[in-house]
């Protein structure tokens, strides 16, 4: 059988005869095996006694081995849920990366939590992945020490809240998304507009309202703050935050939503009252998901490129497995546009 010490022996040194193990350990005060689990990348080893060992393994010539070595051929690609479409092209996007790089694809759900259970990490760990990407989600301290620790480099996709600064993500312009949108029905007439956004807790969805009011607050209108609701990115919500919205004495001629599911279900509640779209309401989506183009009316909205962030995301994971900086920087951002479709026109002559 082999021994700790034998098993994890590193690369050849650099110079000179090289300490063994036992007398690293010796050194350093701690066993052998613990000398062994720094090399490794284990985690349980206290961050005071690594940086001892480690500082000795450097200037005994060890060379940590390449931690691609033992890593499976997998990313792992973490969403809070896995129920719509939008999933579906995020995750085609990090399919196609991956396959060329030669690698596959595990899905794994957190159940509606923005950050993942306290026993996904350990699980992630005995994987080994390439690489981890998090969409919507982010990392407690404890989780990314553990990944880190491992060599296991992990990217966030859209982050639910502020990532920090050193860790890698991809994003889009999500202010200037709500803008666009925003501007497009002012340019159109509308002067009473609302909003229904998505959780606050998450910083795109605060991004496009934000968005939203200054495009307001550009053409000289005030914002009112009765008008914008704040919704949960699903169908459901649409449907009833339209409701209320379109049942009001003065109701808006125009909504802008925070992306296109919540607009479907707009679709729904503006059929319910009777109201047509876009002679009595426009409505304005975000994210471009393929459905915007065949419901009825095709759906305006604010193209997000959702595949090639997720391309982005997964070429930057592997990049940093290849102990290599990302090409485009720790933090990116790709640009929104908008795609006017048939769901917005200028409101009905009785209200200019």
């Amino acid at each position: 059988m082999t021994s700790p010490e034998s098993a994890e022996t590193p690369s050849v040194p650099r110079q000179g005869r090289t300490a063994t193990l036992a007398e690293i350990a010796r050194a350093a005060g701690v066993s052998a095996p613990t000398v062994s689990k720094v090399l490794n990348g284990r985690a349980d080893v206290a961050p005071a006694t690594r940086s001892r060992v480690e500082r000795l393994l450097r200037s005994h010539g060890y060379r940590r081995r390449r931690a691609d070595a033992s890593r499976s051929p997998l990313i792992e690609l973490v969403f809070h849920e896995l129920e719509s479409a939008w999933a579906m092209e995020v995750i085609r996007g990090v399919e196609r990366a991956a396959r060329r790089g030669g690698l596959s694809v595990v899905l794994s759900e957190s159940a509606g939590r923005h950050t993942p259970g306290g026993s996904w990490a350990d699980q992630v760990a005995a994987r080994r992945p390439h690489g981890v990407i998090l969409v919507l989600s982010g990392l407690d301290e404890g989780q990314r020490t553990l990944l880190t620790s491992r060599s296991i480099p992990f990217v966030v996709m859209d982050p639910a809240g502020d990532p920090g600064a050193d860790v890698p993500s991809v994003g889009a312009t999500n202010w200037q998304g709500g803008l666009s949108a925003t501007r497009h029905l002012l340019e159109l007439g509308h002067t009473r507009i609302g909003a229904i956004g998505g959780p606050t807790r998450m910083m795109c969805a605060r991004a496009r309202v934000d968005g939203y009011r200054s495009a307001l607050e550009a053409a000289g209108l005030a914002v009112d703050p009765g008008l914008i609701l704040d919704g949960d990115f699903h169908h459901d919500a649409g449907y009833r935050l339209g409701l209320d919205l379109l049942r009001r004495e003065n109701r808006p001629t125009a909504i802008f939503a925070g992306n296109d599911l919540q607009a479907l279900g707009l679709y729904e509640a503006a059929r319910e009252l009777g109201l047509r779209i876009p002679d009595d309401l426009s409505v304005v989506g975000f994210d471009d998901l393929p459905v915007a183009r065949w419901v009825g009316p095709p759906l305006t909205t604010v193209r997000q490129p959702l595949t090639e962030m997720a391309e982005a995301a997964t070429r930057m994971v592997l990049e940093l497995g290849r102990e290599e900086k990302p090409t485009a920087g720790a933090r990116m951002e790709l640009a929104t546009s908008l795609v006017v479709r048939s769901s917005t026109a200028p409101p009905p002559a009785e209200v200019n």
